[in-house]
């Protein structure tokens, strides 16, 4: 299981709650949470309790009813729901690409720059330069956040670690597993200091679980997981938020086993047994 060296706070949660407006139900209750830097968590609970919709307000897509979340300077998140869609129209390499677009816009950017310090419209002009010579600091800042200079090597070990197909194949001919995999290669690649993966281990294969896992343990930043998978749970995860009912979570620093514990203990062995909340990780 990995563990959580950094304990800067990367993002918060402050006094969360959702309410469905169709039908009035509560799924999220004034949820208080701090998540840190290096934190690699796993998201449990009942289909409907409200798993996707916590992440995707953390993501920015949605709005809570009540509260919000807070995010420390620097900080940004990249998000793969359950089965993202993929650009028909290009080929493997092209949509790995897209998801770390950010990157190679700000090579190119720096390479007009350099090319701009060479012309009379800016050398001869303080104002000008000064501005450019700013821009180039703020561009030199993504490239070393995003290590876009190692990025085409990063990309094809990411790829061949995941057994993607080849890059030059249009995505229109792959199987549904060649599909996962360049999906979850689009995971490990997506921008952002924090990682939020829904439902990643769904459908594929071994190997490519074990090289997720792998992804996810190189991944320097926060990592936010839903899986019903508790054997990848106990593997990969750092702290368990589980969805325990009425719209309240639980948060716990520790593995999914040792969080079982932890509710026998809460809950009672008995409403384990009755299966209550062992439906968590079943359904």
């Amino acid at each position: 299981m990995a563990t959580v060296d950094d304990k800067k706070i990367i993002f918060s949660m402050v006094g969360v709650s959702k309410i469905i407006p169709q039908n009035r139900k509560q799924i999220l209750k004034d949820i208080y949470l701090s998540f840190f830097y290096g934190a690699k968590i796993g998201i449990i609970g009942l289909n409907g309790a409200g798993k996707s919709t916590l992440m995707k307000i953390i993501a920015g897509i949605e709005q809570p009813t009540q509260g919000e979340v807070v995010w420390s300077p620097g900080y940004s998140v990249g998000y793969l729901p359950q089965d993202p869609p993929l650009d028909e129209s290009k080929t493997v390499k092209e949509n790995v690409m897209e998801g770390v677009q950010q990157a190679y816009d700000a090579l190119k950017e720096y390479e007009d720059i350099n090319e701009k310090f060479g012309l009379e419209e800016y050398y001869g002009d303080p104002d000008k330069m000064d501005k450019l010579m700013q821009r180039q600091s703020e561009v030199q800042d993504i490239i070393d956040a995003t290590d876009a200079w190692n990025m085409d090597s990063k990309l094809d070990r990411a790829m061949a670690a995941l057994r993607c197909p080849n890059g030059d194949l249009p995505v229109t001919h792959l199987s549904g597993g060649e599909r996962n995999r360049l999906q979850l290669a689009l995971a490990l690649k997506q921008e952002g200091n924090v990682l939020l993966l829904d439902e990643p281990t769904n459908d594929i294969d071994v190997n490519t679980l074990r090289a997720l896992e792998e992804g996810l343990e190189g991944f320097a930043g926060c990592a936010v997981v839903i899986s019903h998978d508790r054997w990848f749970l106990d593997r990969i995860c750092t702290h368990i938020l589980a969805f325990e009912g009425n719209g309240e979570v639980f948060f716990f620093e520790g593995s999914y086993s040792d969080y079982e514990i932890n509710k026998a203990r809460r809950l009672g062995n008995e409403e384990i047994k009755k299966g209550r909340y062992r439906k968590l990780m079943d359904d």
